[in-house]
């Protein structure tokens, strides 16, 4: 697709590392624009710092001393010249206080992402909730206001344990989450009411902590879900969101970390469903696009869902970025018969202001794509971060196949401590789930990933696990 970016020459500042730099490195240089990326200390090895300099020379890369210092990020901003910050995925990129003075400070900028306003509507659970039920979208049993309240919130936990237990189930559990949290952080479940307060004071202090914001959402847990996504995109218009289909993200690690993500949703052409399984995945789509509509989304976004074992969709919430798994629902798209989709240039293509230049009308979705989380941890000892160096790296080109990472294949590779030892995203694609499975396992048996600890003990990753989901995804 050519870029219909303004006549204005834009230079895209990165704010983020690893492989999502990269990828948005590459996506800049399709549109045609310049950038400049940031590295900490312990990111000097990275590839994204290799191919920053390779594709904007020195020029391109500034050190800074944390991806989390904003005054430092807006100084690189001015000295480089740019005129937008794209956050990537974590970090700012739900912090609608940093998209604020993005657009807001006295040199303004553009923000690759929603509008702030649309970050805080939909970044906050409580107020998603609000607008999914005034749309008549299911949400999950429970509070639809910030709570912050100590007898306020514990009259709402005894009604959801009074309500499970009338509904019949023998064990209730309810949920208490950070209501400006998301992926999975600041979530901790209750099977008892005398351990509630406790549960509560340690989500509040970790809300707080981590997003200035002490309000809790509770909920009802409902057990046995697939967890599923729809992956949204609008214009700065706000009024013609489309879709790029369906994921099902339920292969997690013990924290509810995503470790395998398929597009579609489900399968119903190979797979049997005690419910309509189609008719979810056109609802979840159709009340994920009702909701975009009525909040004006402006840019990429994601509608994350739970289904019940007897098909009952509930929206869990509201994703304003876009997400590690992106790439997996690109891989089975095509916009006006053309297939290479990439949904992080979309985003920064409609991001700098450029109308979307396709309806739903012109995407068609292709097959079955899934998406590998290759990690450093240990699945046997409930996934405990690995800490090494990755001695080897490599695997065999495949057309059917895309990967990601950071980590380079021509040299050794200290792996940072200071993030999550996520090393690398394998995006596989099949003409249907049969060949899709096969090719993935082919691929992760060919993959050649080894490294130690400075004790010599070999590499512990997350593969093997990896290996053992593979038959069983997308069955419910």
């Amino acid at each position: 697709m050519k870029n219909p970016i303004e006549s204005k020459k834009h230079k895209v500042l990165i704010a983020n590392r690893g492989e999502i730099a990269i990828r948005i490195m590459q996506a800049c240089r399709k549109l045609g624009l310049a950038f400049v990326a940031l590295f900490t200390e312990p990111d000097k090895d990275s590839e994204h710092c290799v191919l920053a300099r390779k594709l904007g020379g020195d020029e391109s890369l500034y050190r800074v001393s944390s991806y989390l210092d904003a005054n430092e990020i807006f100084a690189v901003a001015d000295q480089a010249g740019a005129t937008a910050i794209h956050p990537g995925y974590g970090f700012f990129a739900e912090d609608y206080r940093f998209a604020r003075r993005v657009a807001q400070r006295e040199q303004k900028l553009i923000f690759i992402g929603p509008s702030w306003q649309v970050i805080r509507e939909l970044g906050d659970k409580i107020n998603t909730k609000r607008l999914a039920r005034k749309l008549g979208v299911p949400t999950v049993p429970g509070s639809d206001k910030p709570v912050t309240d100590d007898l306020e919130a514990e009259h709402i936990a005894k009604s959801l344990f009074d309500f499970q237990k009338e509904q019949g189930i023998n064990k209730p559990v309810i949920l208490v989450k950070a209501s400006a949290g998301g992926g999975g952080m600041g979530i901790e479940e209750v099977d008892d009411l005398d351990k509630f307060r406790s549960v509560l004071r340690r989500i509040k202090s970790y809300s707080k902590r981590q997003f200035r914001d002490e309000g809790v959402l509770i909920e009802q847990r409902i057990f046995d879900f697939n967890h599923l996504e729809v992956q949204i995109v609008s214009d700065r218009t706000g009024q013609n969101p489309v879709h790029f289909g369906t994921r099902n993200c339920s292969v997690q690690s013990l924290g509810h970390q995503k470790r395998i993500e398929v597009a579609p949703g489900f399968d119903p052409s190979s797979l049997r469903y005690a419910f309509d399984a189609k008719k979810v995945l056109e609802d979840i789509t159709e009340y994920s696009l009702r909701m975009a509509r009525e909040a004006g989304y402006d840019n990429v976004g994601t509608w994350e869902w739970i289904v019940s074992p007897t098909g009952q969709p509930f929206l869990m919430e509201v994703n304003t970025r876009i997400q590690v798994e992106n790439g997996v629902s690109a891989r089975i798209a095509a916009i006006k018969g053309k297939g290479e989709v990439d949904l992080i240039a979309e985003q920064i293509r409609v991001g700098l202001g450029a109308p979307l230049g396709y309806t739903q009308k012109d995407i068609t979705l292709n097959g079955v794509g899934i998406e590998y989380r290759i990690i450093a941890e240990d699945p046997d000892n409930k996934f405990s971060p690995w800490v090494g160096r990755i001695t080897s790296f490599g695997w065999p080109e495949q057309d059917w196949l895309k990967l990601h990472s950071q980590v380079p294949t021509d040299r050794e590779y200290e792996i940072p401590t200071d993030f999550d030892p996520n090393l690398a995203l394998a995006i596989i694609w099949g003409k249907d789930l049969a060949e899709a499975k096969a090719r993935g396992v082919e691929f992760l048996n060919s993959l050649n990933l080894q490294g130690e600890n400075a004790s010599g003990e070999a590499l512990k990753s997350n593969v093997e696990f990896l290996k053992r989901k593979t038959e069983g995804i997308l069955a419910f």
